[in-house]
């Protein structure tokens, strides 16, 4: 049996000039063509719109999910003798900052900073020292960083002026409060 190719184009051929229908013309044909086209046009960007939109939405709660994900795990989870120990060493802080001289408040104010810096360790935080891990802090999920921001500044001031830096009660004061309520935002008081 052989094929017969030309044949089969000629049909075709035939077929589309109009043989095949004999009710249907060529610009018919054509007119058809083009409207079915229009529809598979229409419908394709329907789709892609749709799929736009479960793209933008799924990309969000993705974010959302990063977001509760890094909350979760970078809550830190203290065992009663490391919460006795930081109470403790946090005792001895607002003991410092409730005394009478300014030398106390700056011996209070640095170890506070010390302890941020082992707090911030603990959380997963890398550096040298505290200002790179604070660098590290997302701002949204920790509001208070900018605080822990104003408490190292004074530290700093304290550590490279040394007594030459005159620490009123007030400042001494708001500096510790600072300090403070970066540790209970890490549940570290």
């Amino acid at each position: 049996m052989q094929l017969n190719v030309e044949y089969w184009y000629r049909l075709l051929y035939e077929c589309l000039w109009g043989s095949c229908y004999n009710s249907i013309e060529y610009s018919q044909l054509v007119a058809l063509l083009a409207n079915v086209w229009v529809w598979i046009v229409i419908i394709g960007y329907a789709l892609s719109v749709i799929g736009l939109f479960i793209i933008i939405y799924t990309t969000m709660q993705l974010f959302e999910l990063r977001d509760r994900e890094r909350k979760f795990y970078n809550t830190l989870l203290l065992t009663p003798e490391a919460k006795r120990e930081i109470h403790s060493r946090w005792e001895h802080i607002e003991k410092l900052a409730g005394g009478s001289s300014s030398s106390e408040w700056k011996e209070a104010i640095i170890e506070a900073d010390i302890m941020l810096d082992d707090v911030l360790t603990k959380q997963g935080y890398t550096g040298v020292g505290v200002g790179e891990k604070l660098k590290q802090v997302d701002q949204v999920s920790y509001p208070s960083i900018q605080e822990a921001w104003d408490a190292h500044k004074v530290r700093n001031q304290i550590a490279h002026e040394g007594s030459a830096f005159i620490l009123s009660d007030t400042l001494a004061r708001r500096t510790i409060a600072r300090y403070a309520s970066v540790f209970r935002e890490f549940k570290a008081i």
